[in-house]
């Protein structure tokens, strides 16, 4: 029978102030419904049966409540964003001083940055299919831990090849985490909060970067930091790669200790019981002190049937039971682009290329680019004072200003964070993604274009805080644009675009920083203008039910 929610006054009650919940509302009874009485403390009566009322998700998130679950949750949901952010622009730090210890090339050095990315290309649409099929925080608990391991231990390596190999496996568990976490997270938040929680979310990546530049500066330019470990001189970059791994293992343990399984996802897995008992803690910890007690209710059936996850035990043969599982796992890529969602998933998908080639391709190469216009001039006016051999180039004494101005281009991530929470839920995340896109291409441009270090420095504060802008927009777009069984799948695929988009950017500006650097500089101003104009053939999202 039909099952609706009429409310007791002529307008309906706002459900979702912090530390409310959804009030009982009374339903009429002509046809059988569920009544709902306000000041009973549970939802069990139904008129001439004893059967509870069925609720969708976001009718279960309502009841549920907003308030201290959720702020617990955006920590240790923004820390483990926050330990990515840290992982990824490692790297991106130690170059001016590795590179002599490590015998790097400015080929080299492309090829580390692009490390990592590989990795994550590898891992953000295997992790992001395992999390559809087996749960969110499964998974993130996993690659978090390989994400910390392997960072850890690349502190160590003595040689190149050693170290770019462990990058590149904690890059797997980066791209596990990245575009898990926001799914995750998603899938907790009522919908007229999602758009301005998911901005909150994205904003500790600014946290991570600030973090990562200020390890830097505080670590490797010190001397204290250096001393033998057996036959590897260990210098201070090393310590810092290990520091850069902590907040991974510590994220991996939050979520292993704290956090439960996404209800969305319990849902769907047709596991009510358990989705149910995740509402309850819910609205046992935003409800904490109020004297309130959890209704009784239970949930529509989801969906997705998770008994045929196991079908491929049942194949007498190995070949078709791999057969069996890589259909499985292209089933969600064929259905991204198929029918209704064929041209957001296009559209998307050469949006994340443009955005990862130009932010990922410049932003790493910040700090090695400043280093070598610490005596002036801008960084594509020197191209033959570029040229030295490596032998003649000098590490040390580490120069304390390359930290500091990367801390400063870091610290310019808060001013875009801050308006887009602001302006999330009002603008939208299609408006502020193209907005954004258009002007970070200008500024890139403007980059290539002026002839002094500080002119470099405000444009590069200029492009790290509107830049910003632009991923908090798309990581709200894209949990809004996928139902819950294509939805970490999606953002997986779409993540891996982007770290295929990573490495060749890194290894462009790698190859061709030394001889013309004008052509990857303004091929990221070309490519962030391409990706601005397609962002407005997108859907718009605001405040849309996650389905």
């Amino acid at each position: 029978m039909s099952r609706h929610v009429h409310t007791r006054d002529a307008e309906a009650r706002e459900p979702l102030l912090t530390g409310d919940y959804l009030e009982p509302n009374e339903l009429d009874s002509d046809e059988g419904e569920t009544i709902f009485d306000s000041s009973a403390s549970n939802i069990t009566r139904d008129v001439g049966e004893s059967a509870q009322k069925r609720l969708t998700y976001e009718e279960a998130v309502d009841i549920a409540g907003f308030g201290l679950f959720h702020w617990l949750l955006l920590v240790v949901c923004g820390w483990a964003n926050a330990s990515d952010a840290v992982e990824i622009l490692c790297v991106s730090f130690l170059l001016p001083t590795a590179r002599c210890d490590l015998l790097l090339s400015s080929s080299d050095m492309g090829l580390l940055t692009a490390s990592i990315f590989l990795g994550m290309m590898v891992g953000g649409y295997m992790w992001g299919y395992l999390a559809d099929q087996r749960g969110r925080r499964r998974v993130l608990v996993v690659s978090l831990t390989v994400n910390g391991v392997f960072g850890a231990l690349a502190s160590v390596a003595p040689w190149f090849w050693l170290f770019l190999l462990l990058r590149f496996i904690s890059g797997i568990g980066v791209g596990g985490s990245i575009p898990v976490i926001f799914s995750y997270f998603s899938e907790f938040m009522p919908r007229q909060r999602r758009g301005a929680m998911i901005s909150a979310l994205a904003t500790f990546w600014m946290a991570g970067n600030i973090l990562a530049a200020g390890l830097a500066w505080l670590v490797i330019p010190r001397t204290w930091a250096h001393f033998s470990l057996g036959s590897l001189d260990f210098q201070s970059w090393r310590l810092f790669v290990v520091l850069c791994s902590v907040p991974s293992l510590t994220s991996a343990v939050l979520f292993r200790l704290l956090m439960p399984e996404s209800p969305k996802f319990l849902m769907e897995a047709g596991r009510e019981k358990e989705a149910i008992r995740v509402f309850q803690m819910i609205f046992e910890l935003n409800m904490w002190g109020k004297g309130k007690d959890f209704p009784e209710f239970g949930l529509c059936n989801g969906s997705k049937q998770r008994g045929e996850l196991d079908e491929t035990r049942t194949w007498s043969s190995h070949r078709e039971r791999l057969a069996c599982i890589l259909k499985k796992v292209l089933v969600p890529i064929e259905q991204m682009f198929n029918d209704s969602l064929k041209s957001r998933s296009f559209a998307l998908l050469i949006i994340f290329y443009c955005i990862s080639f130009g932010y990922y391709g410049l932003w790493m190469w910040f700090p090695e680019l400043f280093e070598r216009i610490e005596d002036g001039g801008s960084p594509c006016a020197n191209v033959s004072l570029l040229l030295s051999p490596l032998h003649n180039q000098s590490c040390y004494p580490v120069k304390t200003a390359v930290y500091m101005e990367g801390f400063i281009i870091a610290a310019s991530n808060l001013p875009g964070n801050i308006f887009t929470i602001l302006m999330m839920d009002s603008m939208g995340g299609k408006a502020l993604l193209s907005c954004s896109l258009l002007v970070s291409s200008l500024s890139v441009f403007l980059i290539y274009v002026v002839q002094t270090k500080a002119q470099s420095l405000i444009l590069s504060c200029v492009f790290s805080g509107v830049s910003v802008i632009a991923w908090n927009a798309l990581d709200v777009v894209g949990t809004e644009l996928y139902p819950t069984q294509l939805r970490s799948s999606a953002l997986g695929f779409f993540t891996g675009v982007g770290r295929v988009a990573a490495i060749m950017g890194n290894v462009a500006f790698g190859k061709l920083v030394d001889t013309n650097c004008a052509v990857p500089v303004l091929l990221v101003s070309a490519l962030l203008l391409t990706g601005g104009l397609v962002a407005l053939l997108l859907p718009q999202t605001r405040q849309t039910e996650l389905t």
